[in-house]
């Protein structure tokens, strides 16, 4: 554990029991997030290789229009 993480925990335990509690939830609910927007994402780094690559190639072709702001 670092110490700021530490640090930060020690300070969370002198807080009131309800407070302790919400934090935790709301810690363990964010850390819950994370793992599933990584996962989700782990799937899909393949898939934006391959776009980027096809956007880059199109470019290179000359195949792109620029667009003002009145074209939008």
């Amino acid at each position: 554990m670092t110490n700021l993480l530490e640090r930060a925990f020690k300070e969370a335990s002198k807080l009131p029991e309800v407070e302790q509690n919400a934090l935790a939830k709301w810690v363990l609910e964010e850390l819950e997030a994370e793992r599933k927007w990584e996962k989700i994402f782990a799937g899909s780094e393949d898939i934006l290789d391959k776009l980027a690559d096809e956007a880059i190639a199109t470019y290179k072709q000359g195949k792109i229009k620029t667009l003002s702001i009145k074209d939008l």
